[in-house]
């Protein structure tokens, strides 16, 4: 081996390895019912990775829970920071050359893990993502401050974003009241049909 080779070996990031184990096979067809996508379409190039503006904050890159998805390691995925880091924002689905819509298959994941009353790995996304839903079910529309008071007294972090919070009310970005859509009844119903189903 050359000299060359020997410094990139020494510097090359270590390789997390997926332990493969009797996988749960009908996890792949659970996700692609409840999200629209074939994820046995991924190739694996990376394009999402490469693209995706929160992968610091990934415990798998996107690619990485499809492969685990498609090994039917169900528990691994569903236990997985990175299905409450996504925000949905479709860079990855842009750059996928097979068209793998993520922010569906992150959706669809996050609800299989709330039903199977699988362990979140980021509980105070989960909250948020309440609090938002919450607003909506209210107003039918988000009522920003609203929503950042309600999660700061639910997670007990005060200061932190203080300041962020701050200047948007210094640009009227944060609405001191709540504004409402006329006519809720349409959205009462989606919210009660929804709590029917069992959804949380």
């Amino acid at each position: 081996m050359n000299k060359r080779n020997q410094k990139n070996n020494r510097d090359a990031q270590p390789v997390a390895i997926i332990a493969a184990g009797n996988g749960d096979m009908g996890f792949i067809r659970e996700v692609k019912e409840r999200s629209g996508t074939d994820l046995s379409a991924c190739f694996h190039c990376r394009c999402c990775a490469g693209g995706c503006p929160f992968i610091e904050a990934m415990d798998y890159s996107p690619h990485g829970v499809i492969r685990l998805a498609q090994l039917g390691m169900r528990e691994e995925v569903l236990k997985s920071a990175t299905i409450w880091t996504c925000v949905g924002c479709h860079t990855c689905s842009i750059a996928c050359p097979m068209a793998i819509d993520m922010a569906a298959v992150m959706d669809a994941l996050r609800g299989i893990a709330i039903e199977s009353d699988a362990a979140i790995a980021e509980p105070d996304v989960l909250d948020f993502h309440r609090e938002v839903l919450r607003s909506i079910e209210r107003y039918g529309r988000t009522h920003k401050l609203e929503i950042m008071m309600r999660y700061k007294v639910k997670t007990r972090d005060w200061f932190t974003d203080m300041d962020v919070g701050l200047r948007m009310l210094a640009k009227r970005k944060l609405d001191l009241m709540p504004s409402r859509v006329r006519n809720t009844k349409d959205l009462k119903r989606m919210f009660r049909k929804n709590a029917e189903g069992g959804i949380p």
